[in-house]
């Protein structure tokens, strides 16, 4: 999960491809950055929807635990991170990706266990949209937020044409809309800290350790919601496709993007997970859009992409290293 957020978001290293040398034609990296980049919005997505059949099985707490605990072994194993030469500065910011990792996963399966996958998706982009248009000072984004609260305004029903209550337009239950903007907070400092990262340590190194630390720190959580049924086969093997597609997957194919993209281009290409996320929801949950709901999420991917816009060309203030 990843959202616009780029007026606070720092420039990105050199080109470096997948294999983490400057210029080296990886395969991963042969793809273009954009193509990381969409390819990851559809895997995370698709993970998300098939994590909401999980939750039943196995808890919204249990299926972030399985998530990332099964995402931090894969990453481990494959990339087997160095331990030693890093920095204090080094293990700071991995260690604060990895909480941040942590609680936007943790705060966005909440939400989804309340309120539909397009509209927690919707809700989470607004998060990383409020810092941009706030740190831009440009009035011209203004009219972006119009647009945004114009389209959560129809999305929560004001629109006055609302359907069942767990319809995006019949009311959305008000914990979930909490959560979802949790998470959309989480997201925003996902992007910077990935980008830190990424910076800091070679190839996926910072990502798979990263992953670990949010892995240990949910471990306890899931195991107090869930218990035994983490163990069930069924449930493993499920937790480890969501983990696939919904982390190891994206997060490894944007990480490899932040180095070869700006943040303004891969903030825009993200504006478009709502939409990728209604479309997940629909062909797999079964939550079908009406239109004023799909008008709503139109207008909200609108917003972001044009406040993102709105930043090209414009020098910004580096970001401090943490």
């Amino acid at each position: 999960m990843t959202a616009p957020g780029t007026a606070a978001t720092p420039q990105h290293a050199p080109t470096v491809a997948a294999t983490g040398a400057p210029g080296a034609p990886g395969r991963l990296g042969a793809l273009g950055p954009v193509g990381l980049v969409l390819a990851g919005g559809v895997s995370v997505q698709f993970g998300g929807a098939l994590a909401v059949t999980l939750m039943p099985r196995a808890g919204a707490l249990g299926v972030v635990a399985l998530r990332l605990l099964v995402a931090a072994v894969v990453l481990l194993v494959i990339c087997r991170p160095r331990l030693r030469g890093h920095s204090r500065t080094d293990w700071g910011t991995v260690v604060v990706f990895g909480v941040t990792m942590a609680a936007m996963n943790g705060l966005f399966y909440q939400a989804v266990d309340r309120i539909p996958l397009g509209a927690a998706v919707t809700l989470e982009v607004l998060g990383p949209l409020a810092l941009s248009v706030v740190v831009s000072r440009r009035a011209l984004n203004l009219v972006w937020a119009g647009l945004a609260l114009a389209g959560v305004f129809l999305l929560s029903g004001g629109g006055g044409h609302g359907g069942d209550s767990g319809g995006l337009g019949g009311g959305l239950d008000l914990v979930g809309v909490a959560f979802a903007l949790g998470a959309g907070a989480m997201w925003a400092a996902y992007i910077v800290f990935s980008a830190r990262t990424g910076r800091r340590f070679p190839q996926a190194d910072g990502l798979a350790l990263a992953m670990a630390v949010g892995a240990l720190l949910f471990l306890p959580l899931g195991l107090a919601e869930s218990g035994s049924r983490l163990a069930d086969p069924v449930t493993l093997g499920l937790g480890a496709a969501v983990a696939l597609l919904s982390s190891v997957l994206p997060y490894t194919l944007e990480l490899l993007a932040l180095r070869r993209m700006p943040a303004s281009t891969f903030a825009i290409l993200m504006s478009l997970e709502p939409a990728v996320a209604a479309t997940a929801g629909f062909l797999i949950l079964d939550q079908a859009l009406t239109t004023i709901q799909a008008a709503a999420i139109a207008l909200v991917v609108a917003a972001s992409m044009g406040a993102v816009r709105t930043q090209v060309g414009r020098p910004r203030p580096a970001v401090p290293e943490a």
